[in-house]
């Protein structure tokens, strides 16, 4: 891992003197951390091996940390600004807290079991200078076990409702173009802050898991784009707060989170074009998670966040159609359907 973290593959030269506002830093880096010991010194470590570059400051947004971590981060790392909740409000809270506390044009979501390699921020915020009608940007994430392999290159969602990281698995080496994607992982991007505010910020009903591809949805429907950058790397552990990548908590919020999304960025009519291909997506899903015996789980989700479309909490959070955005919903649904053949040929 050393001589990966310590190459000089993705430096981005000569733009960092660029990269300051009057002295004021273009980039937060927003670290939303939740019992993150195993994790923060290593992620803490590389944003400081890249302060050196002098283009970002950091802060951290503790949602109630009791392992110790926060406690960590004041007493070893005096240059990060830190947040203390009583509570955990959950990853969307915690994210919105760091981006309204900002002052700076650009914000860096970053987990808190990630480690940043030389020219991260650099590479993202060229990526996102190029063209102002970009949202967000996703870096090259690769597993922290294995760091050949593709952990996301961008996330992508389909017409059967389901949303995947762009060449998980996959070698590193077949995603090298920039490209266009869905939405950016919210596990470590870049976006534009006041873009997020006028979109109402990240949706505190997710509490967590497809926060990102939400708000990416509703960026698309307001004509952003938003894009996959490979000379930004990152390291990527994966599941360091809530476990495996399949267990009870993510399943049911993200299944709730999932039907709760699609009820409220898709206008009705676009919601009756989908449904035969969103109710198979469903099943094929319901069947998949029945063999992992968390198939009743999995409907209780979704079921869950139907009845969120229609609280008073999810109402206000409905996306209204207008006419103006009638272009960015064909495209949005071109998309749709294109990405149901990605997943297939693995694009």
């Amino acid at each position: 891992m050393m001589n990966i973290l310590n190459s000089d593959h993705g430096k981005v030269p000569g733009i960092a003197g660029d990269m300051q506002i009057e002295g004021k830093m273009k980039v937060t880096v927003i670290i939303p951390n939740y019992q993150g010991k195993d994790y923060i010194r290593a992620c803490l470590d590389s944003l400081r091996a890249r302060q050196e570059e002098a283009i970002f400051s950091t802060l951290v947004v503790d949602n109630a940390s009791t392992d110790g971590s926060l406690e960590i981060i004041r007493q070893e790392y005096p240059e990060v600004e830190v947040i203390a909740l009583s509570e955990n409000t959950g990853f969307c809270h915690a994210v919105n807290v760091g981006i309204q506390a900002s002052d700076s044009p650009y914000v860096l979501l970053l987990n808190n079991d990630t480690v940043t390699m030389p020219g991260f921020v650099a590479a993202l915020l060229q990526r996102m200078e190029s063209d102002e009608r970009i949202f967000s940007v996703s870096p090259m994430m690769l597993s922290l076990q294995d760091p050949s392999r593709i952990d996301d290159a961008g996330d992508r969602y389909n017409a059967l409702g389901w949303a995947f990281a762009r060449g998980k698995g996959q070698p590193a080496e077949r995603y090298t173009k920039p490209a266009r994607i869905f939405a950016a992982c919210g596990g470590a991007s870049l976006y534009r802050r006041e873009a997020v505010l006028s979109l109402g910020g990240f949706d505190e009903n997710h509490f967590a898991y497809l926060e990102d591809i939400d708000i990416g949805y509703r960026a698309l429907i307001q004509g952003w784009s938003n894009m996959y950058e490979p000379r930004a790397r990152v390291l990527h552990a994966g599941s360091a707060v809530s476990g495996s990548r399949y267990n009870a908590f993510k399943v049911k919020l993200s299944s709730a989170n999932n039907a709760y999304m699609i009820g409220k960025n898709m206008p009705l009519l676009q919601f009756l074009l989908n449904l035969p291909l969103l109710f198979l997506g469903f099943c094929i899903k319901t069947a998949f998670f029945a063999k992992k015996k968390m198939g009743m789980l999995y409907v209780k989700g979704y079921a869950e966040g139907i009845a969120r479309c229609f609280d008073s909490a999810g109402k206000s959070r409905k996306v209204r159609f207008a006419w103006r955005n009638l272009g960015h919903y064909c495209r949005i649904q071109g998309i749709l359907w294109l990405d149901l053949v990605r997943i297939f040929i693995k694009s």
